[in-house]
């Protein structure tokens, strides 16, 4: 599969390929200084592209197709994953990944999206885009971490929950509205983290936690850019400008107080390196999951109550 290069990362990749060429070239003649300065070039230019990037740009890296997936961190980051299926109802979607996993010194159940490489794994995964089964699925799992006491870890990263009519004939919106009411009442730590895309009720559907982490170039928002343009403008065209009125981005959640951490990625986002986004996100987590274990069950069930009840405002 070819590498995607997006518009703003193009002048970084063609100072990079010229540099590997002269590398290439260096065994004929000593150029090394010349590498020098360019390397250094790279990385003042990749600073300031990546410390400047605009609402739209981190849609984009939150969606490039190498980015780690559900799965990817899972193995970069547990050992002993034991991956369950179905929802003993209907059938197992492949949208969704469970399972229980040691992290560090903690025994965990790992939730998450998973999308496909190509096209016949994406098929396979449906985009990314899980159908009530998977909700059921992931809710099934749930309460069987709540049975034995484990912590519970979702990993964020749909475009949203499918759209078919199907999913609507199997109760989708039910099965979403089912999973944010029960997550509320669990007597473990839960920690939701935004690996990707976090869109619409597809990730609020895994997205009610005791503490709600978003990677760096990710976003996380009731609707899409693209989706939001049409209603409001009839067309996609002005998805930019929809990407910055929605202030879907991480800083500007944590500025709202929707989620309460972000997780720095290597500079040029997590596609440019799988290990140390996991190392990053490991270390975190383990953190996270500490300060968790030492809050009462019925304390952490006040405390996530009270959290969500008071985003946004309202009156009587």
């Amino acid at each position: 599969m070819a590498k995607v290069i997006l518009e703003f990362e193009k002048p970084i990749v063609e100072l990079e390929n010229k540099i590997e060429e002269m590398k290439k070239l260096s065994g004929n003649f000593d150029i090394s200084n010349e590498v020098v300065k360019l390397e250094k070039k790279v990385n003042e230019l990749r600073m300031t592209v990546f410390t400047n990037l605009t609402r739209w740009q981190k849609v984009q890296l939150a969606r490039h197709p190498d980015r780690p997936y559900t799965l990817d961190y899972i193995s970069l980051m547990c050992e002993d994953f034991i991956e369950l299926h179905g929802d003993r109802n209907f059938g197992d979607d492949k949208a969704i990944i469970g399972g229980f996993a040691k992290l560090g010194e903690h025994s965990v159940l790992l939730i998450g999206q998973q999308k496909g490489r190509d096209t016949k794994s994406n098929i396979f995964r449906n985009f990314g885009m899980p159908h009530p089964e998977g909700y059921r699925k992931a809710l099934r799992l749930m309460k069987l971490a709540v049975k034995f006491n484990k912590p519970i870890i979702t990993l964020i990263d749909t475009p949203g929950a499918s759209p078919g009519i199907e999913a609507e004939e199997r109760g989708q919106a039910e099965a979403i509205a089912r999973n944010i009411f029960e997550m509320s009442g669990f007597p473990v730590p839960i920690i939701v983290v935004i690996i990707g895309e976090g869109a619409s009720g597809g990730a609020f559907g895994l997205g009610v936690g005791d503490r709600i982490l978003m990677l760096e170039n990710t976003w996380y928002s009731v609707i899409a850019p693209e989706s939001c343009s049409s209603i409001l403008w009839r067309s996609w065209d002005y998805k930019e400008q929809a990407a910055e009125a929605l202030k879907l981005t991480a800083p500007d959640l944590l500025e709202q107080k929707i989620i309460d951490r972000i997780v720095p990625e290597p500079l040029g986002g997590a596609h440019r390196d799988h290990q140390k986004i996991a190392t990053i996100l490991k270390a975190i987590l383990i953190d996270e999951l500490k300060m968790l274990k030492k809050i009462k069950p019925e304390k952490l069930i006040e405390q996530r109550i009270k959290k969500f009840g008071n985003m946004g405002e309202w009156e009587n």
